[in-house]
């Protein structure tokens, strides 16, 4: 009860906020019943002067902090969700924060290395970047009288406890969502809370950070234009991240790349075969690659930094990807059908003849424009679409992949308006069919299954001991029956009607509090 109570008096909070900044004033009051009527007319009126104006859920989501913030970020690359419109609406939410005072900052640095700043580092500046999690320093190390500048991120304090708390909210209204709603339960909203958690949770062990950044080097180690800053792991604990500090040219900062006479037409093709490669090749690429993480060298390569958000595809995301491309590029729509059931991404019980019929309305338009009309992550994104009407459940790793690529394109085509996305990606995504769906691509699949065989075989004999022990438990509990202690019993009638006398009033505070979400993507 007093945990209920908790959320209740939070989410009341965050409905006042966004009741404040006018987010119930899009919400249509003809499609909400009578009780909710009255409370939205309630919310109207503190609704302050001026909110009228801007984006609205953003400015309430800013106000809420930092794991609000981060939710209208993660909602953003959910189009599924919240729709099209409100996550356009969305990507313009900046997770940019005052910077928290140097003397705590440098507290967390000596804390975490457990030695004096001026033991770990020569110098150590101001912070020059200041987000939701960690804000960044530029400082330097002296090794055998050696300078060398690096970056230093280190995490804000207490910034753990208020995202738990927070998160323990989102967790309260998605659980309660999915209890009475089929839309919700389709949507997975608890997975999406799940999935934006363990985010955040990777976001706030530093360490993480640093490891992705490592596997990362190693990924790319021989790319011709891509590497990633070097990290220094004798100065990296899960507070603090000190790496390679970047000179190179933010890709946002257009004049100094024209003044400097790069080739763009050739920087938007580093951009996107990049991306493809590392999600194709690695199955691991940045999710965050916005012009402002990404830099060029004085050696012409792409340098990203702020690897806090990274997405992971399996062989079996990459080989539905590439299937799916290579579908629509040869308008074979029925194999693009069959790779969706192959993948059991849509039930069997729908038609796989109806759903080539579909994906025929997405390609068809396409053979009818010019190659620097054709955004393959629009293509993606409704493909995404029709694919909710055959009750695909959502994929979080695919839609991540979608926004992604939503972004990198929008970057390449900052630099050449008319670039062929098509042409462009080609020789990677040739590359990967050949080696993966040619003829060594199959060997090598052969090969993997015939090992996974083996190693299921030599599981043979433990498998069958545990089958005969479930099956003798089986058999006493179908003899004597299963018994609950009379102490269960009572704590379980104790707990139901706890959840029965909120539930109610919470659901309420659910439905108001994200109303104006929710109906402003109808």
């Amino acid at each position: 009860m007093i945990s209920a109570l908790s959320h209740v008096a939070r989410l009341t909070r965050a409905a006042y906020v966004f009741a404040r900044e006018g987010v119930f004033g899009v919400v249509d009051p003809l499609l909400v019943p009578p009780p909710g009527q009255l409370l939205l007319r309630a919310a109207r009126l503190i609704e302050r002067r001026g909110a009228k104006s801007g984006p609205r859920l953003s400015r309430a989501l800013t106000r809420l902090g930092p794991a609000y913030l981060k939710l209208g970020q993660f909602l953003a690359t959910r189009p599924d969700v919240v729709g099209v419109a409100l996550a356009r609406d969305l990507e313009s939410l900046q997770d940019r924060l005052p910077p928290f005072p140097q003397s705590e900052a440098e507290a967390v640095v000596a804390a975490s290395l457990e030695r004096p700043v001026a033991k770990a580092f020569a110098t150590f500046g101001p912070a020059v970047a200041a987000a939701s999690i960690a804000q960044v320093h530029r400082a330097e190390t002296e090794t055998a009288g050696e300078r060398r500048r690096v970056a230093v991120k280190v995490l804000r304090p207490n910034v753990g406890a208020r995202f738990r708390r927070d998160l323990a909210d989102f967790f309260f209204v998605a659980d309660n969502a999915e209890r009475y709603s089929a839309e919700a339960r389709r949507l997975r909203l608890v997975e999406i809370i799940n999935t934006m958690s363990r985010s955040v949770a990777m976001e706030m062990d530093l360490r993480l950070e640093a490891a992705a950044l490592s596997e990362m080097a190693e990924n790319t180690r021989d790319d011709p234009d891509f590497r990633v800053p070097t990290v220094d792991w004798d100065r990296t604990t899960n507070n603090v991240l000190t790496m390679e500090w970047i000179d190179g040219i933010a890709l946002n900062d257009h004049a100094r790349l024209a003044e400097s006479r790069v080739d763009m037409a050739d920087l938007g093709r580093k951009v996107i075969q990049s991306f493809l490669r590392h999600a194709l090749r690695d199955g691991f690429f940045h999710a965050d690659m916005h012009p402002g993480n990404l830099f060029l060298d004085d050696s012409g390569r792409l340098v990203a930094v702020d690897f806090g958000i990274m997405g992971r595809l399996g062989l079996k995301e990459r080989r539905f990807l590439a299937e799916i491309l290579l579908g629509f590029i040869t308008r074979d729509y029925r194999r693009v059908a069959e790779v969706h059931f192959e993948a059991g991404y849509v039930p069997p019980h729908h038609s796989v003849e109806n759903f080539a019929q579909a994906i025929r309305a997405i390609g068809e338009p396409i053979h009818n424009r010019t190659a620097e009309e054709i955004s393959m992550a629009r293509l993606l994104s409704l493909l995404l679409e029709v694919t909710g009407l055959f009750d695909m459940q959502t994929r979080p790793e695919l839609i991540l992949l979608q926004k992604t690529m939503v972004v990198v394109e929008g970057v390449a085509r900052s630099f050449d308006s008319k670039l062929d996305i098509w042409t462009v990606a080609d020789p990677v995504v040739r590359e990967w069919i050949e080696r993966n769906l040619g003829p060594v691509g199959r060997i090598q699949g052969a090969m993997a299954g015939a090992g996974e065989l083996g190693k299921a075989a030599a599981a043979l004999p433990a498998l069958a001991s545990r089958a005969v022990r479930v099956l003798e438990q089986f058999e006493i509990m179908v003899r004597d029956g299963m018994v609950l202690a009379p102490d269960t019993i009572a704590a379980i009638a104790r707990a139901r009607a706890r959840q029965n006398r909120w539930r109610t009033v919470a659901l309420w505070v659910i439905a108001i509090t994200f109303l104006g979400i929710l109906w402003a993507v109808r």
